[in-house]
């Protein structure tokens, strides 16, 4: 199995302004993540996805492997079915984060181990909730799961909610769990996905993934340890220094 993996990369971030360019102890925050995903010996080839050319040369002057795409996408999603259009002898394609530059070479293996099964359209990693505040907090997504290991429902509100007994209490009830954002598509799967619209259940919550389920297609999860530490703003960077 031929398996790409996509760094989406831009440097119009509204809140971080040339993200993936800061310095991390000597390194370039995009340096460093291609240089993590690398190390997943499941991926056949690693790529960053830019439309910004300052990035672009960025990556050829340490050596990896870019291309340019149009600067009107509006998700990472779009901007790595794009990229796969160009490399259709892949099967499966992998979104990595670009602004998570400690991601684990192991989360990019265990979702790419999804794939094994042929019934796999899209995957995605699930992490245990372990605080209460987490649990709560609306900027941490939450994922319903079936006994197939596929997710039901995505909402940034805490689900399923335990009748009669106090919020703080209910992780004594129920195996909650967050939602990893990395994503593997098949490759046809992915281009389907983005021809659609987007759905009431995504605009309700903003979350993409809920466009997907609502019409109909299936998400594998695979469950891993292993935090992720996203670099949305100046103080994020910080507090990874």
């Amino acid at each position: 199995m031929q398996i790409l993996g996509i760094i989406p990369a831009r440097y119009a971030s509204s809140r971080f302004p040339g993200k993936p360019l800061v310095d991390i102890a000597g390194k370039s925050m995009i340096q460093r993540v291609y240089e993590q995903a690398k190390k997943c010996q499941h991926l056949t080839e690693v790529m960053v996805a830019t439309d910004d050319h300052r990035i672009f040369e960025h990556v050829k002057a340490f050596g990896g492997e870019v291309i340019i795409t149009a600067d009107t996408h509006q998700s990472g999603t779009d901007r790595c079915a794009e990229v796969a259009l160009a490399y259709t002898h892949y099967d499966v394609i992998i979104n990595i984060q670009g602004d998570e530059p400690y991601i684990d070479p192991e989360q990019i293996s265990r979702l790419a181990a999804c794939f094994n099964s042929p019934d796999a359209q899209i995957a995605t990693l699930i992490k245990r909730v372990k605080t209460e505040q987490e649990l709560h907090n609306p900027n941490s997504p939450k994922v319903v799961v079936n006994k197939l290991d596929e997710a039901v429902y995505f909402s940034r509100s805490a689900l399923p909610h335990i009748r009669g007994e106090e919020p703080q209490n209910w992780l004594e009830f129920y195996p909650y769990f967050k939602h990893i954002g990395i994503y593997g598509y098949r490759a046809d799967i992915l281009q389907q996905i983005t021809k659609l619209s987007i759905s009431p259940l995504e605009k309700a919550e903003s979350l993409e993934q809920l466009r997907w389920i609502e019409n109909g297609y299936r998400i594998k999860v695979a469950e891993t340890d292993l935090e992720t530490y996203a670099i949305d703003t100046p103080e994020d960077l910080e507090l990874i220094k």
